[in-house]
């Protein structure tokens, strides 16, 4: 089974980390990718540049934001598909999000998608 960590990719890698997955469809700010760490950036399974904009990290529109995530996540199965491959293959994956906002960030809802998608063969 994997465990899914969460973290702000600004914040310093840690060999507990496992796999680095940025989630984020944007770069990140100033950071070069020696700096970052990532081990793979999966823009695919990331908010569309417009879901990003609306919700523009307001917790008024955080359930509005999910639904509308999930919806996207569900109309592309290759990038399901792709998560669920690489979240097979490694014990521990840690979601990378450049936003800062800690609680209502894409990297939160991705969690919870996965999480109801378990059965789904996205474990």
């Amino acid at each position: 089974m994997t465990t899914i960590r969460i973290k702000r990719v600004y914040e310093a890698p840690a060999d507990s980390d496992g796999f680095r997955l940025l989630v984020d469809r944007l770069w990140p700010r100033g950071l070069t990718r020696e700096q970052a760490r990532i081990d793979a950036w999966l823009k695919s399974v990331s908010p569309s540049n417009e879901l990003r904009r609306r919700f523009h990290h307001d917790p008024a529109q955080w359930d509005d934001f999910r639904a509308s995530y999930f919806a996207e996540l569900e109309a592309a199965p290759s990038a399901i598909a792709e998560l669920a491959d690489l979240l097979r293959k490694h014990r521990v994956v840690t979601f990378l999000y450049g936003a800062k906002d800690e609680t209502f960030n894409n990297a939160r809802a991705l969690v919870e998608f996965v999480g109801a998608k378990k059965g789904a063969g996205v474990s």
